[in-house]
């Protein structure tokens, strides 16, 4: 019986098949030189470079474009006292004595009011600048109700102060409440009364596929609005003739590379835009923006 240790000659007639991706068997000893070895592996290296370059870039392009937003998270914002039971989280002020950007809100709010709280038009600040502001509301969380009036409001019920009318008095319910307050210079029309949509008489108007939208406000091109996007609802590429605030108040929305959740909120000043706006969840958010 022959012990020698030499390699087995392949059976001409049973060729060894490559694995899939590999070259062909019978260039293994070529591609096995080291100059070889470096030319076959170069093109990889290549490639993995340019993708690396065009993830930086994009990298770098989100991060401009996030720059120019204006972006603020639930669980970040800090709280300041106006008064018993009541506490503001400041989401945005625009710059005392500078020009407005088209649709730029004066401040914006969220006023968080313990069980049983009341909100005042003197815990907001003077009464003149109230009086001269256009001031919106929205019920996040819990229940709220004027205090002369005995009707309440309830989860995404939309209040609206015309400049010129008397800001409310506000009685949390029992379980307290969260209101979103925008502040914006826009004038009344003449005899423009105060008013309210209660969300669960308003409906959803259909807009866009898998896209309903809820008009609760509008003049001279901008309006505040809710949309209620059902999961994969896409917009595409759009820009923003006023600046665009996004409220989340149910679900998870990308804007861009930025993932908004329920809470945040974000702005887009006029003249910027977004290429997509996507949702895997669904979302309801509120919006002030372009009509």
């Amino acid at each position: 019986m022959s012990t020698s240790s030499a390699a087995p000659t392949p059976n001409p007639a049973m060729p060894v098949q490559p694995a899939p991706g590999l070259a062909p068997p019978e260039l293994a000893p070529l591609l096995a030189e080291p100059f070889a070895s470096a030319w076959a592996t170069a093109p990889e290296a290549a490639r993995a470079g340019a993708l690396r370059q065009r993830l930086q870039q994009r990298a770098q392009a989100s991060r401009a474009a996030e720059a120019a937003m204006v972006t603020r998270r639930l669980r970040h914002s800090p709280r300041q006292a106006l008064a018993p039971g009541v506490q503001a989280l400041p989401l945005y002020q625009a710059t005392p004595g500078a020009a407005l950007r088209p649709g730029e809100p004066l401040q914006v709010r969220l006023l968080a009011l313990a069980p049983g709280a009341l909100l005042s038009p003197a815990a907001l600040g003077d009464a003149a600048v109230l009086q001269a502001r256009h001031r919106e509301w929205l019920l996040l969380q819990g229940a709220v109700r004027q205090r002369a009036e005995r009707a309440w409001l309830g989860l995404r019920d939309y209040h609206v102060n015309p400049a010129g009318s008397a800001t409310p008095t506000w009685q949390a319910g029992p379980q307290g409440a969260l209101l979103f307050l925008r502040e914006a210079d826009i004038p009344a029309l003449p005899g423009e009364p105060p008013h309210t949509v209660h969300d669960a008489q308003a409906g959803w108007p259909d807009f866009a596929p898998g896209l309903r939208r809820r008009v609760l406000w509008q003049r001279n091109g901008q309006a505040a609005l809710l949309y209620h996007a059902q999961p994969g609802a896409r917009v595409p590429l759009h820009t923003h003739g006023h600046d665009e605030e996004c409220l989340m108040l149910q679900g998870e929305l990308f804007l861009d590379d930025l993932l908004l959740q329920a809470g945040d909120w974000q702005l887009a000043p006029a003249g910027t835009g977004h290429h997509t706006t996507a949702t895997d969840t669904g979302v309801v958010i509120y919006a002030h923006g372009d009509l």
